[in-house]
C-alpha cells in the first residue's frame, strides 16, 4: 500500500512563494473565489492541493503568458 502525501496547510507567505505571485494578486484571487482559502485569526490558510488545482486550471496565468503546447 502506498503512503499518500500529506496535504500541507500553507500560510499566505508560503502560498505566494509557491504560486510565484504578488500578495495583492493572491488576495484578489481569494476574494474572487479563484483560490479557496480559510481565514484563521488575522491570517489566511490554504491547502497545497488547492494551489495545485489553481495552477492546473490555468487561472494563475496572466493574459500575456502563452499556454504550453
Amino acid at each position: 500500500m502506498e503512503k499518500s502525501k500529506k496535504d500541507e496547510v500553507l500560510t499566505t507567505d508560503e502560498a505566494i512563494r509557491y504560486l510565484k505571485i504578488s500578495r495583492p494578486t493572491y488576495f484578489k484571487c481569494i476574494h474572487q473565489g479563484r483560490i479557496n482559502a480559510i481565514k484563521v485569526g488575522s491570517g489566511w490558510r490554504v491547502l497545497e492541493s488547492e494551489l495545485n488545482r489553481f495552477l492546473r486550471s490555468g487561472k494563475g496565468r496572466s493574459k500575456g503568458t502563452p499556454q504550453p503546447s
